[in-house]
């Protein structure tokens, strides 16, 4: 009995065989706090380089979270269905990490190879997205504020989403051959803009009022085309209830 015991144990010695260790490869996760304009350093490489495989970040990896990076997480949490405001705080970051399981870090952050930018289960459908650039060229700061003033006259109170589809309404109206030419022509156009005529405009505009501006400016358009909006509480106006609807947000019906 002995014997076969130590015959086992010299069998099982002998079959005993030293694995390589594998090292597996280590992703890298977000260490510090939220992340906003102005932030530098390794996290902020990391954002650039996740939204970059994603194809929402067009820029160099550099670290730096610059005005390119804050419209890139704007139009990351876009069209996750987040909420909007260029910070990347711990929502955003999670989301972004289970978005981008294949990112193998700061090797693949600049190279040419990225994945096609997804489309979530949670996105929201929309038709234009966020662009890094204006999508109108031309307009002065002179314009932007002009712009936010009109907003904040006609649509403060809003959701930011009705108020970026208020600015939509004007810079539809600014490339189309039925309206002048220019933001200030548009808005005083005679009959236009309620907010134009009564002193709304007059009033101190707010950061979200400008946010909004911005916000169409870089190419969201939640109004999608719409050259009309009117509430539908506050006016009788034959033309306008005339005109197809397109989208309700807020307290505004959008119209072509």
């Amino acid at each position: 009995m002995l014997k076969r015991f130590k015959w086992l144990l010299l069998l099982s010695t002998c079959l005993t065989v030293t694995l390589p260790s594998v090292s597996m490869p280590i992703v890298q996760a977000f260490s510090s706090g939220a992340l906003h304009y102005g932030s530098r350093g390794s996290d902020v490489r990391e954002l650039e380089g996740r939204l970059k495989f994603l194809g929402y970040y067009h820029g160099k990896v550099d670290g730096i979270f610059g005005w390119r990076t804050y419209w890139s997480v704007r139009r990351f949490q876009y069209r996750f269905g987040m909420k909007i405001d260029g910070i990347a705080g711990p929502h955003t970051e999670s989301t972004l990490i289970k978005a981008t399981q294949n990112w193998h870090g700061a090797k693949q952050s600049n190279s040419a190879t990225k994945a096609p930018a997804s489309t979530p289960t949670t996105a929201v459908k929309h038709t234009n997205q966020f662009h890094s650039a204006p999508v109108i060229s031309g307009l002065n700061k002179s314009d932007l504020n002009l712009l936010a003033h009109l907003v904040h006259g006609e649509a403060r109170g809003e959701p930011l989403k009705g108020q970026v589809a208020v600015a939509d309404v004007i810079l539809h109206r600014l490339k189309s051959s039925k309206f002048p030419n220019s933001i200030p022509g548009v808005i005083y156009q005679p009959g236009a803009f309620t907010a134009a005529t009564n002193g709304q405009m007059a009033l101190p505009i707010n950061k979200q009022s400008m946010t909004a501006v911005l916000d169409a400016v870089h190419g969201w358009d939640p109004a999608h085309g719409a050259l009309y909006y009117f509430n539908p509480a506050k006016t009788n106006n034959k033309f306008v209830w005339s005109r197809p609807e397109i989208i309700k947000i807020g307290h505004h019906i959008f119209t072509k």
